[in-house]
Order: C-alpha cells, then sequence, then structure tokens
C-alpha cells in the first residue's frame, strides 16, 4: 500500500529544507507557481493519498481521475482537493501554468463554519472550468498569495486565510464541470484502490482518543460518491469480498494489535474501531475469533 504523501514529503522533494511553521497549531500555507513544481507537464500522476489540502489554478489540458470518473479540464480549471480523496492528474499537452496553495487542517479549522462548504463535503471533487475572465480573477488573487506569503506581517496568515475564502465563494458560484467520462472497464479495479485507500489511511490508530471516520460501507460510498450497492459490486467483482467483510477483517486486525501492544482497557478499544458499546465489541471479537477480548489479550 502506498503510503500518504505528507507536507513533510511534499517539502523534501521540492526544497532544502522544512518550513518552521509546517506543523504549529496556527496552520501551515504556502503558495506556488505551477510551472516551477510540476517538471514535465505529460508525466501521468499517480493516484496518491495526501495529509494536506490544495487548491490549484492550471492553466493547460488535464483529466482528473477519480472513483468510476474521469473529468476533464479543457483549457483551465481550479480543482479542490481534500485528504479524503486519493486522485490521479493526466497532463495533457506541453503548456502548463498556473497557481497552486497547499494547507494544512489547522489552517482550515480556523476558517468558520469552512468545512460545512460544498466543495468540502464528502464525496466532493469540485473541479471548475474556467473563461478569461475568471482566469484573471483567479490569478490576481493567486498573486495576492505569493506577495503576502513573504511579508513580515503580525496578522498574515488572518489575510491568507480571507483570500483562500475568495477562491472558494468566486469557485463556489460556478457551474461545476459536467465534462464528466465513465470508464466501466477499468471502473472497478478503481473504485476498489480508492476503497482501501480510505480504509487504510484510518490505521494504525495511536490515541484511545483517535477513532475510526469512516465505519460503515455507506460512509465510504459517500466519500467516493456512488451508490452502496455500486461500490459492494466493485468490491466483491475485484476481491471476492463484500462492503462490510472488508471493513471488518481490517477492525479485527486493528483490534487485535491494540488488545496485544497497548495497555488501553477494552471500552477505549472498542471505541477506537467504532464501537459505542463495549459489548458490541465484545460480540463482534467472539463472533470473528471464537474467543473475547480479554481471553485473547491473556494468551
Amino acid at each position: 500500500m502506498e503510503k500518504v504523501h505528507t507536507l513533510e514529503d511534499f517539502y523534501l522533494n521540492s526544497a532544502d529544507c522544512l518550513p518552521e511553521n509546517l506543523r504549529k497549531d496556527v496552520g501551515h500555507f504556502n503558495v506556488f507557481k505551477m510551472e516551477d513544481y510540476i517538471g514535465k507537464p505529460t508525466k501521468s500522476v499517480p493516484y496518491s493519498r495526501k495529509d494536506y489540502y490544495k487548491i490549484s489554478l492550471i492553466i493547460g489540458n488535464n483529466i482528473y481521475h477519480y472513483a468510476d470518473k474521469s473529468i476533464e479540464v479543457k483549457s483551465a480549471g481550479i480543482s479542490f482537493a481534500n485528504p479524503m480523496i486519493p486522485y490521479k492528474i493526466e497532463r495533457i499537452g506541453e503548456s502548463q501554468r498556473g497557481y497552486f496553495c497547499v494547507f494544512t487542517e489547522a489552517f482550515l479549522n480556523q476558517i468558520p463554519n469552512i468545512k460545512e462548504y460544498p466543495i468540502f463535503k464528502p464525496g466532493s471533487f469540485p473541479i471548475y472550468n474556467l473563461d478569461e475572465e475568471q482566469i484573471e480573477e483567479f490569478r490576481l488573487i493567486f498573486e495576492q498569495m505569493s506577495a503576502e506569503i513573504n511579508v513580515d506581517y503580525a496578522f498574515k496568515y488572518d489575510f491568507l486565510r480571507a483570500l483562500v475564502q475568495q477562491v472558494i465563494h468566486k469557485a463556489m458560484r460556478l457551474s461545476p464541470n459536467d465534462n464528466i467520462q465513465k470508464h466501466p472497464h477499468s471502473a472497478n479495479n478503481r473504485i476498489t484502490s480508492l476503497f482501501v485507500e480510505l480504509l487504510e489511511r484510518q490505521f494504525p490508530i495511536e490515541s484511545p482518543l483517535q477513532r475510526m471516520k469512516l465505519r460503515i460501507p455507506a460512509d465510504f460510498a459517500g466519500h467516493l460518491s456512488i451508490h452502496i450497492n455500486h461500490l459492494n459490486r466493485a468490491l466483491k467483482t475485484v476481491t471476492g469480498k463484500t462492503t462490510s467483510q472488508l471493513i471488518q477483517e481490517r477492525v479485527l486486525q486493528e483490534s487485535q494489535t491494540l488488545l496485544k501492544h497497548t495497555d488501553w482497557n477494552i471500552a477505549e478499544i472498542g471505541y477506537a474501531v467504532g464501537f459505542d458499546d463495549p459489548s458490541h465489541f465484545t460480540s463482534f471479537f467472539r463472533r470473528s475469533l471464537q474467543t473475547t477480548p480479554k481471553l485473547f489479550r491473556e494468551i
């Protein structure tokens, strides 16, 4: 399984050192010129899971592959990616330019109600085609970001958040990209790959206060913007197992690890893997392994 691409990885691949504020409570933000970063424009970028948010203004032809969909940006577009969405970008043509900004959850969380915006809702992968006038509007905002990031000003991150909000609100007033293509022959493998990535990124559980966010098939289907039955058919075709079976197997694996390698009590472990009631966790464990969590820990 491919490891999550972190902000640390991003900077180690593109800069000589890590920024000082990379993981501080204020949150990290940075902005880049696309042509200085992307290298060869015709390179196909693999599916990747990132632990940061990214907004991209791309002038050039691209196809975004996500779940069973491919979304084409013909000349210019703006896209919003969040950590729950693994995707692949296929760059087409020699001309690629624009800007992109990256920021952490902590930076985003200081914008009131931001998670309620449609572009950050589960299942959304917003991409908007832009005309010349719209390109210019967004370009000016990104240029403001680029100028502000280097200013020595006590409240510059508040200003940068305001600029991010400007981009978000301008985009939400546009019509989403409707140039969506379906690829039925590769859809099952793609959906399976994305499902596994969404499942695996929830582990390992490193604190009794940490909890699985995606626990039932409907949670995964929602993040992939497909019907539960569609998800189940795809997984059954590729793996021979249902969505519930795959989730339960991974939950059981993590439960065994926590029982053997932590001193958390059984209720804490059950809560971390999605059970509100400790008795339900014990029943699940006994049904799966014919023993109780307590006896398993003592073996």
